[in-house]
């Protein structure tokens, strides 16, 4: 049967790349920093993002997130909101009722403080700037360390996807549908050539019984004449 074991070899293989890329795409337990859209639409809800990943995620740590703004028609930032220990605040009476918590859940070890802002208004055109205060708690010392990242928000009154977003979101999806149907294909012709080097195993283990058989049964004739 070691034809049917080599033959085995690479549709095991394949069946090993789709679990593992299957259990890439369900796994939500990386941080990736990915960078804010600067886009909103009027009178529609935005999120602004504002993520910063841990360097060593086995390391226990607490993080607040603050926000501040600076509208387009004013030179300082003002506190615009606050996150810590699962409780926020609004902190500037321009969006009161207007924003809401859309980062990491129910935890302190903060990663993503991101922020959504409700019925968006063209006063909001302006820098955000959003500072994460990290306590990083090794088991001999605490190390604090303290992020900033600025976004700037422009408020359109319809936004429009750019051609070059959309193309690549078709090749991602044409990307995805390729690969599938390039692991079934693999997998089918595996099975057949399974199935082929499977039955001619049979048939030559058939072949040896028979002769082995037809052996056994001379040697027993042979035994006769002799007596």
């Amino acid at each position: 049967m070691s034809a049917v074991q080599e033959m085995l070899r690479p549709l095991l293989l394949l069946l090993l790349l789709a679990l593992l890329a299957l259990q890439v795409s369900l796994c939500h337990g990386a941080c990736v920093e990915v960078d804010s859209e600067t886009e909103a639409e009027a009178n529609k809800g935005f999120k602004l993002g504002c993520i910063s990943c841990k360097m060593r995620g086995e390391v226990k740590a607490s993080a607040s997130v603050n926000w501040s703004f600076k509208a387009s028609d004013e030179t300082d930032f003002f506190p615009l909101y606050s996150y810590e220990d699962t409780k926020e605040d609004v902190l500037d009476s321009r969006f009161i009722g207007r924003l809401h918590w859309n980062g990491s859940k129910k935890t302190g070890d903060l990663q993503d403080g991101s922020i959504y802002i409700l019925n968006v208004t063209f006063n909001d055109t302006g820098t955000y700037k959003c500072i994460f205060n990290r306590i990083l708690k090794y088991s001999d010392y605490e190390f604090q360390t303290n992020t900033t990242k600025f976004i700037h928000v422009k408020v359109v009154p319809q936004r429009t996807r750019g051609l070059a977003s959309i193309l690549s979101e078709v090749m991602m999806y044409v990307s995805i549908i390729g690969l599938q149907l390039w692991l079934v294909v693999e997998m089918i012709y595996c099975y057949r050539k399974i199935s082929a080097a499977g039955e001619e195993a049979l048939r030559e283990s058939a072949a040896e019984y028979l002769a082995i058989a037809s052996e056994n049964k001379d040697n027993c004739a042979g035994v006769q004449v002799a007596e």
